[in-house]
């Protein structure tokens, strides 16, 4: 399968579940608005998802698809299956454990994430409740990302792409069906979670009949395989660690500012989520097993133009993306969620905080692109080292941002977390960058330059589209729904319209180049 055109699998799919995404937040916030009920239900809906990072995208992915694929290459199918076998029992053996662990603890785990829910017990006493609900989401999610990496080994990335799909069914159904009928209405999109969960894993398993490769768990812990994948594990589980580190001090930070808080991240953050998903995480998705294939093959020279691929695509991707999100971010906020009990004042706090993040859109999606050119290597060490960098200084600097925002009010506090996310982020790609740079890992195309006047030119005239196009943010709060939609379509439509003629007259190309990107 070509990479372009893998990519664009991907990130349809994505953009799928990316508008059920957006359907879903507007359903829970015209719901639930952002309340002390909704801070517990994220709290609780936080900490399987920090798992879910931790292990199905994070450590385990990134060890499990290059191993998985070497033995693909280099092994009999036989051979193949007794891996996956092995892989699946002592996976879903560790979870077991950890889910149990977490559904007992669950009162400390709401303490640690949420220590500003100590001091009203009817917050922390539901928080606990909803959080023993949805952490057996973590072992069927992991399962489910088990099976997503043998399917996008084989080139099959259409269906784990539109599997969390089903997770945005499963709320937006919770939300309208099941919560009505309960005395606590936010514990139906707890259950909501945990049906999701196990859909997912269901939806994966005729893929994996059809290749033959559905695993039968089998405990063989010292499966060579096995052996390597641990030992590739436990500096990406570090590092996937770190992340969620910055996350859970985040939510801390947050749940000791004011209440909706932890709410007005959350919607910033799918917001962001929506062209990171899209195409950082559709890049990533793609390009970890065609590295893998290069470097099992000994191809340095395609390994190089892989990487200069990703990299020139995703950022001609998230410069307007960014700027678009910065420019719109009021608007994106009114038009989606400001209904129901989402006031006037919860769209200007979440509009503060998705500018933050978006400025670091660029960073993030450089980072889907830099991070597996390390972990299709087997080098699991490098990333984790510049994720500790980044985490440090993504502490440092929430507490500063945090502190000055109270002192000095030119922005509500919760923005400074997203703002100091996004200039560590800035530093995580920079680092990685340079040490590829300094391997001679990346040799950047004669494409660069002509890129470079395109995504700047191109900048200018979405921003001065906005600028003429775009109402006054209070008209935006003021007006009604029919009125809100035209006017945000008119900008999407036409920036949009702006870049890709301006990408036809420069004749620009995203194309791969044949002699790497081969079959998947």
């Amino acid at each position: 399968m070509k990479l372009l055109r893998a990519t664009g699998i991907v990130s349809l799919m994505t953009l799928i579940s990316r508008v059920l995404g957006f359907v879903r937040d507007v359903v829970l916030a015209r719901t639930f608005g952002a309340s002390a009920a909704t801070d517990a239900f994220y709290v609780a809906l936080k900490v399987p998802n920090m798992l879910r990072r931790m292990f199905a995208e994070g450590a385990f992915s990134l060890a499990f698809v290059p191993v998985f694929s070497e033995y693909r290459k280099n092994r009999t199918p036989e051979e193949l299956k007794v891996l996956l076998d092995a892989v699946a029992g002592g996976l879903s053996a560790v979870l077991i454990v950890i889910v149990a662990l977490g559904m007992l603890a669950a009162p400390l785990l709401v303490a640690l994430f949420a220590p500003g829910f100590i001091g009203n017990g009817s917050q922390f006493a539901l928080a606990t409740d909803l959080l023993r609900i949805t952490f057996p989401y973590a072992l069927a999610i992991c399962l489910t990302a088990l099976a997503g990496g043998v399917l996008n080994s084989f080139g099959r990335f259409a269906v784990p792409a539109f599997t969390p799909v089903l997770l945005n069914i499963a709320l937006i159904s919770a939300a309208l069906g099941l919560a009505p009928q309960m005395r606590e209405p936010i514990k139906a999109l707890a259950w909501g979670v945990l049906a999701a969960g196990l859909i997912q894993l269901a939806f994966q398993i005729p893929s994996l009949m059809r290749l033959g490769l559905l695993p039968r768990p089998r405990w063989n812990w010292h499966h060579p395989g096995v052996k390597k994948i641990r030992q590739l594990m436990l500096p990406a589980l570090f590092g996937s660690s770190v992340a969620q580190i910055n996350i859970m001090l985040d939510t801390l930070l947050a749940s000791l500012i004011s209440v909706g808080s932890i709410t007005w991240l959350y919607y910033s953050d799918r917001l962001l989520e929506f062209p990171l998903g899209l195409f950082g995480i559709a890049l990533s998705t793609v390009i970890l097993p065609t590295l893998s294939r290069l470097h099992a093959g000994s191809n340095t020279q395609g390994f190089s133009a892989a990487l200069d691929w990703g990299l020139r695509l995703g950022l001609l991707i998230a410069l307007p993306a960014a700027l678009g999100l910065i420019l719109l971010a009021l608007p994106l906020v009114a038009t989606l969620f400001n209904y129901g009990s989402f006031s006037a004042d919860d769209v200007r706090a979440t509009a503060a905080s998705v500018m933050a993040y978006s400025l670091g859109l660029p960073a993030f999606i450089a980072i889907k692109v830099l991070a597996p050119a390390f972990y299709s290597r087997q080098d699991t060490r490098t990333p984790v080292r510049v994720a500790v960098i980044a985490m440090v200084t993504n502490m440092i600097l929430n507490l500063l941002f945090v502190g000055a925002l109270m002192i000095w009010p030119i922005a509500p506090p919760h923005a400074g977390l997203a703002l100091a996310s996004s200039l560590a982020g800035y530093l995580n790609a920079g680092l990685l960058y340079r040490k590829l740079r300094r391997d001679g890992l990346i040799r950047h195309s004669v494409h660069w330059h002509r890129s470079a006047v395109f995504a700047v030119t191109g900048c200018a005239l979405i921003g001065a589209l906005v600028y003429f196009l775009a109402p006054a943010g209070s008209e935006w709060i003021a007006g009604n729904m029919t009125q809100r939609i035209g006017w945000l379509a008119a900008c999407v439509i036409g920036a949009t319209m702006i870049y890709a003629l301006l990408a036809v007259v420069m004749k620009i190309s995203l194309r791969p180049q044949d002699s790497w990107q081969g079959s998947s």
